[in-house]
């Protein structure tokens, strides 16, 4: 018995028809990915970053309309009008709040206080839709485990939990200390996957003659060997060898 006998297409016109469809789903498919990756873009990365209730539900409904949208078998256009709909909706609404206060308050939100010098503010824990429990859980697992460590807690419009510790329990700073050390600047990937990363190389201010020297004074004469390089702010070069043997798991179990 065939594919088609067993999915019910027996005569040539079913099996014609049978294709048409599934052609046809292919395509949609293909549109309704190509249509929420331009979406996507367009709303920003904020959707990602930045997650308001607003942006996660907006995004929950786009993606269920693109799922939509690539299985039916009626007209693309509807769902593809409701898309842009909704992502020129969340475009205006990010526009609005970044003009205007009053209506980025109304929009995403404003900041609560939640706890403040000793004291918990039960009205805004209520307006936060979270008891006192559900408080004490958000301040364990940002390894708070005592309010007394606490001087203030703040539930940001995005609904994440910001703590100011209680100055006698914040990490010593430098400037605490009257020192002044020096600036560090981020590692510059110089050789990646045995490739050297030519303009990066530049930006160190180094170059290829720089760099086989200093791969040579730490024993690595091929390219090809290097999984990984990167040079840091003090002209220090860090060298990461490809390793193609696995890692032995049973360390962590």
């Amino acid at each position: 018995m065939d594919f088609y006998a067993l999915c019910g297409h027996k005569t040539g016109k079913d099996k014609d028809l049978y294709m048409k469809e599934v052609s046809y789903i292919i395509l949609t498919s293909l549109g309704s990915v190509i249509a929420l990756f331009i979406l996507t873009k367009i709303i920003g990365n904020h959707q990602m970053s930045q997650l308001s209730m607003f942006d996660y539900i907006n995004g929950i409904t786009i993606g269920s309309i693109a799922a939509e949208m690539a299985t039916s078998l009626e007209k693309f256009t509807k769902p593809l009008t409701a898309m842009i709909v909704y992502a020129a909706m969340s475009v205006l609404f990010a526009f609005a709040s970044r003009k205007s206060l009053p209506l980025r308050r109304i929009l995403e939100g404003e900041t609560l206080i939640l706890y403040d010098d000793g004291r918990l503010f039960r009205k805004n824990l209520s307006r936060a839709k979270m008891d006192v429990s559900e408080f004490l859980t958000e301040c364990r697992s940002k390894g708070y485990f005592n309010l007394a460590n606490i001087q203030t807690a703040l539930l940001e419009p995005n609904g994440k939990i910001s703590i100011l510790p209680a100055a006698a329990n914040r990490p010593i700073t430098p400037q605490d200390m009257n020192l002044s050390p020096e600036q560090e600047k981020p590692a510059v990937n110089v050789v990646l996957d045995g490739k050297i990363l030519h303009a990066n190389l530049r930006y160190t201010g180094n170059d290829e003659i720089w760099l086989q020297k200093q791969l040579a004074a730490q024993g690595v004469h091929e390219l090809k060997n290097i999984f990984l390089a990167t040079c840091d702010g003090k002209n220090n070069l860090s060298v990461y060898l490809r390793i193609d043997s696995p890692a032995s798991a049973s360390l962590f179990e």
